[in-house]
């Protein structure tokens, strides 16, 4: 029963996209914490993610990546620099001096661009309501575990430098020898697309692999169950109106 509610739930996430997906797209599993890069139906890039922690989940979106910022520095949110950030700095002085903070406008906090970077070197930009990003990190640990769910909602890249390549390719203005001279000169550069590419954050704990085996993740958000239960609420007001 609860298998079958799971898939229920998915698939009215299916039903919520659009019925044509775009050829060239970027999808991110959010529940599995995977990246897939596809061309139509065929993947052509995948890698390990790390995805919101319950409480800090990562939302359910559709965008356009339309460019890749090198080198980023990470302007804090406040949350976090609230939460997290300050209480560090009070129990040991000189935290954020050296983990490469400075305060702007004398209440927010901006990470500096570099190997102490949250953001590590690539951030993939899209429109959202959000203020959430594909970017680089530089905490590797967590890709070797299977449940990736950590980050304050972002979802963090394995394998960014790959990606940035795929997304550039054909642009002699950022071919893999120029990227990577812009990374180790450390300055801050923006690399705009010259094809945005849809990028569709997702949540599926139900999914199919590409030879048809079924494949069941967690809900680590409890959004399955809530979204069965109006499906069956709707389902039942439908069945009471036709009688």
């Amino acid at each position: 029963t609860d298998r079958v509610r799971q898939i229920m739930a998915n698939m009215e996430r299916w039903r919520w996209l659009p019925q044509d997906l775009p050829r060239d797209r970027i999808q991110v599993n959010i529940a599995a914490a995977v990246l897939t890069v596809f061309d139509g139906d065929t993947p052509v890039q995948s890698m390990r993610a790390v995805t919101g922690r319950p409480g800090d989940e990562t939302p359910m979106l559709s965008s356009t990546i339309h460019s890749i910022v090198i080198n980023p520095p990470w302007n804090v949110p406040t949350s976090i620099a609230t939460k997290e950030l300050w209480p560090k700095e009070k129990a040991n002085p000189g935290y954020l001096k050296r983990n490469g903070f400075k305060v702007i406008d004398g209440t927010r906090l901006q990470q500096q661009a570099g190997d102490q970077s949250a953001l590590g070197r690539f951030k993939f930009d899209f429109a959202n309501d959000y203020s959430v990003y594909l970017h680089d990190t530089p905490s590797r640990a967590k890709f070797a575990s299977f449940s990736r769910l950590s980050s304050h909602g972002c979802v963090r890249l394995e394998k960014p430098g790959e990606l940035a390549d795929l997304l550039l390719k054909g642009d002699p203005a950022w071919t893999p020898e120029l990227v990577d001279a812009a990374v180790a000169k450390g300055d801050t550069v923006r690399a705009r697309l010259t094809k945005p590419v849809s990028v569709y954050l997702l949540y599926w704990t139900a999914f199919a692999s590409g030879n048809g085996q079924m494949n069941f993740r967690a809900d680590p958000y409890d959004w399955d169950g809530i979204l069965a239960s109006k499906i069956e609420a709707r389902t039942a007001r439908q069945t009471l109106a036709a009688r």
